[in-house]
């Protein structure tokens, strides 16, 4: 797995030594509320998360970067690829930010990274996205990104105790060469 380096970020793999800082995110009830999960609770739980990312990256089917400011190496965030079909060049894209940084433009610069890293790295064709029909900041930037919503999957998910409603999202690639 390669750094991914933009303007203002650098996206690069998460190692334990990154867990505070996730923790410092992933406990407030506002990151996490769309995601499926409960807020974090300890410095396990990011240290789980963190052996997560090993895993889908070990297994083939995803990989995810934690973002950083350039400079600063404090992961404020995370976007990846999970749930990647090599037979079928697709895969599905997440991603989550501190609110700290919240409408400053860098998820969708760290989502324009990964979009570029799944085309031309990965060869995908098509990068989905998920996303619940209450999380209308994640579907505005997806849409300005030139993602297509597709339909509604009715409860498609069972998080939480309770089956989930999600937006199917996708944007392909237009590459000739591809």
């Amino acid at each position: 797995m390669k750094q991914l380096d933009t303007n203002r970020l650098v996206l690069r793999p998460v190692t334990p030594d990154d867990a505070e800082y996730m923790l410092s995110y992933l406990s407030k009830p506002e990151v996490v509320v769309h995601m499926g999960l409960e807020p974090f609770a300890s410095l396990d739980d990011a240290l789980e998360e963190i052996a997560w990312y090993d895993s889908i990256l070990e297994e083939g089917t995803g990989l995810r970067f934690g973002i950083t400011i350039r400079g600063e190496d404090v992961v404020i965030g995370s976007c990846g690829l999970l749930n990647r079909s090599e037979k079928h060049h697709r895969a599905e894209i997440g991603f989550e930010l501190s609110p700290d940084y919240w409408g400053k433009g860098i998820a969708g610069e760290a989502l324009e990274a990964v979009v570029a890293y799944g085309f031309h790295e990965l060869q995908l064709m098509r990068i989905e996205a998920l996303v619940e029909p209450e999380n209308e900041a994640s579907m505005h930037l997806l849409e300005r990104h030139g993602f297509l919503q597709e339909g509604l999957l009715r409860s498609y998910e069972f998080t939480r105790g309770k089956y989930d409603d999600l937006y199917m999202y996708s944007r392909l690639n237009q590459r000739k060469d591809r």
